[in-house]
C-alpha cells in the first residue's frame, strides 16, 4: 500500500494522466514488490550493526489497454537509502535524497528508523516509476 499510495500521489500531483479505476484506463501501471533488503554497511566494536543499506526491488509494467501491448517492463526497479541505527549514536532523522518530500510514515518495522528508510526508498521508487511512465506526454 505504501508504494501504491506515492506513486498514485505523484500522478495526481503532476496532473498530466489522471488517475482511475482499471476498468476506465487506457494505461495499466501494474507492480509488484519482489524483494526488501537490509545491508549491514559499519559496525562497531562490539559488531553491532550501526549503519544499515535498505533496497527494495520491484517489478514493474506499462500496458496500452485498448491494444494489449506492453509499453514499458522493467524486471528490476529498486529504491534505496541508508540509515543509522541507534547504535550508532547518529541520527537518521535526515534520510539522504528526499529530505523535502512528504514522506507518509510506513509502519511494518520494528524501529523507527527503519521505517523511516522503507518509507524514502519507497519514495525513490515511485518517482522512477512515475518518471518513466510520463517520459512520453510532455507537461502541458
Amino acid at each position: 500500500a505504501p508504494l501504491t499510495n506515492a506513486v498514485t500521489r505523484k500522478f495526481i500531483n503532476d496532473s498530466r494522466l489522471d488517475v482511475v479505476s482499471p476498468d476506465q484506463a487506457d494505461l495499466l501501471l501494474e507492480g509488484v514488490i519482489l524483494n526488501y533488503q537490509l545491508k549491514g554497511l559499519t559496525f562497531d566494536q562490539n559488531d553491532e550493526v550501526t549503519q544499515y543499506l535498505l533496497v527494495i526491488t520491484a517489478g514493474v509494467r506499462l500496458t496500452d489497454v485498448q491494444k494489449g501491448e506492453v509499453l514499458w517492463e522493467e524486471k528490476l526497479m529498486a529504491g534505496e537509502t541508508s540509515y543509522y541505527t541507534r547504535a550508532a549514536g547518529q541520527s537518521s532523522d535526515r534520510l539522504r535524497g528526499n529530505a523535502e518530500v512528504f514522506l507518509p510514515p510506513v509502519r511494518s518495522f520494528a524501529t523507527d528508523e527503519e521505517n523511516r528508510a522503507a518509507a524514502e526508498a519507497l519514495e525513490q521508487l515511485a518517482s522512477d516509476i512515475f518518471y518513466r511512465t510520463v517520459e512520453p506526454w510532455p507537461e502541458s
